[in-house]
């Protein structure tokens, strides 16, 4: 497979200068064109390179962070408008008899606000606001690494199931054509062919069930990361053992809760609220100072002159407006609406708090149920391989044992095939255990951290 990459550099000539090429885009670009050719020669991608793609590519993250930028420009807009703006107009007309109005040629005004006691409430929830986006594109963050390195680990697990049900699916298949011969030469039964053959079409439905997953887990890596779902094929050796959590009491349970991204931003988008609420509850019965400018540039074609005695063509004019609202319902209103939604939003995260320390204790209880789980896969991995051992020793050595029953290959089969179901329990148990640590660490805030430490292949 021959793969060609053409960079092109555009270097054009501008007025102030040269337009270049920044190194770090030539390094992006370089990276992409490696990571390319290493999925198109070897077709195989990394955990810590399928979840550096997710991070470029997720949605989630693009929409979070474009909540931060809008989050960003209401900072502004709530901090810019003490600065005094500028307007350019004109106003030219023909009038007929006594003129009206005022026929300005160039009208340039400018207008600010100076002083009001809700205004520094609005910066405040703006600020708020950005910091819960923020916090949210974090949290984002931390969900796309969640789902990408799941996503990975359970294809690589789909994969070694597929090995473990070919394996055994062998042994089956063997064992139904035993039976057959046995049934053929009077000593066995045809429940026993049956039964093998009914083994044998099972774990025949399985594999495809497991193949049906896989191929979805690479759609869906595929959609995430931008790679063709037919390169990803999942490198066993980038995959970390298991991390090793701490377990905590209910109290520190709580804790955490309050440290994780998603619980901070909620509480900041509720302290957001209140700030527009304190804003609006200061609307009435308080003055507000605002400044506005005006230079007009009149014309005598509305015969202005003849009309006013005194007439010139430059005008200008400045001052300050204060105003006192003694009552007004509009305003009113929103205060009341303002101070229900500080309500809600400081309800919902508490809510949200409470849900994720529940999350967290449930994961630990969890972690507990599914480390004895996998502790009892793999003794019973380790007795049935030590049962096998025993089995094709006795096969390949006979009379070692006087007096023992001659073992058959029937039950060579059927030992190989109860080894590998076990071993397959044990792939199945490794792989709850290591998804429910990494939604342990997702629920306390350290996937990133996790994903972070991982070094690169």
């Amino acid at each position: 497979m021959n793969l060609e990459f053409w960079v092109v550099f555009w270097i054009g000539s501008l007025e102030r200068g040269e337009r270049l090429v920044k190194w770090k885009h030539l390094r992006s670009a370089i990276s992409s064109c490696a990571l390319l050719s290493a999925v198109g020669l070897r077709a195989q991608v990394s955990l810590l390179t399928t979840v550096d793609q997710a991070l470029r590519n997720s949605t989630a993250v693009r929409m979070a962070a474009a909540d931060v930028q809008r989050a960003a420009a209401g900072v502004s807009e709530a901090r810019d408008v003490y600065v005094p703006n500028f307007v350019l107009g004109s106003s030219v007309g023909y009038t007929y008899g006594f003129p009206i109005g005022q026929p300005t040629i160039v009208n340039v005004s400018s207008q600010s606000l100076i002083f009001t006691f809700s205004q520094r409430d609005y910066i405040r929830s703006a600020r708020a606001a950005l910091n819960s986006a923020e916090l949210s594109l974090a949290d984002a963050r931390q969900q796309v690494v969640l789902d990408a390195a799941l996503d990975y680990i359970q294809l690589d697990t789909d994969q070694r199931r597929i090995e473990v049900l070919d394996q055994q699916n062998a042994s089956a298949s063997k064992l139904a054509i035993i039976e057959q011969q046995r049934l053929d030469a009077g000593v066995g039964t045809r429940e026993d062919v049956l039964r093998a053959r009914l083994l044998s079409a099972q774990l025949r439905l399985k594999r495809l069930h497991i193949q049906d997953d896989i191929d979805l887990v690479r759609e869906r890596l595929a959609h995430v990361t931008g790679l063709p779902a037919a390169s990803l094929v999942t490198e066993t050796n980038s995959i970390p053992p298991s991390p090793d959590l701490q377990r905590s009491d209910p109290l520190a349970a709580k804790t955490s809760a309050m440290n994780t991204q998603s619980v901070r931003a909620a509480y900041a988008n509720s302290l957001s609220h209140q700030y527009q609420a304190f804003g609006d509850a200061r609307q009435i019965y308080r003055p507000q100072i605002g400044f506005g400018g005006t230079y007009s540039r009149f014309s005598e074609i509305n015969n202005y002159q003849e009309y006013y005695l005194r007439f010139q063509h430059n005008n200008f004019e400045a001052g300050l407006q204060i105003t006192l609202p003694l009552f007004d319902a509009t305003r009113r209103a929103k205060e009341n609406q303002s101070r229900a939604e500080a309500l809600h939003a400081t309800a919902q995260a508490d809510q949200l708090r409470d849900q994720s320390s529940e999350n967290i204790v449930l994961l630990e209880k969890s972690l507990l149920e599914l480390d004895a789980q996998k502790e009892v896969a793999q003794l019973e991995d380790e007795l049935a391989q030590s049962q096998l051992d025993a089995i094709l020793t006795q096969i390949n050595s006979p009379g070692t044992q006087p007096g023992a029953a001659p073992l058959t290959p029937r039950e060579e089969q059927q030992a190989r095939i109860e080894e590998r179901r076990r071993f397959g329990e044990v792939i199945d148990a490794g792989f709850e255990m290591i998804k429910t640590e990494l939604s342990l660490l997702r629920a306390t805030g350290g996937i990133e951290s996790w994903y972070k430490t991982l070094s690169h292949p």
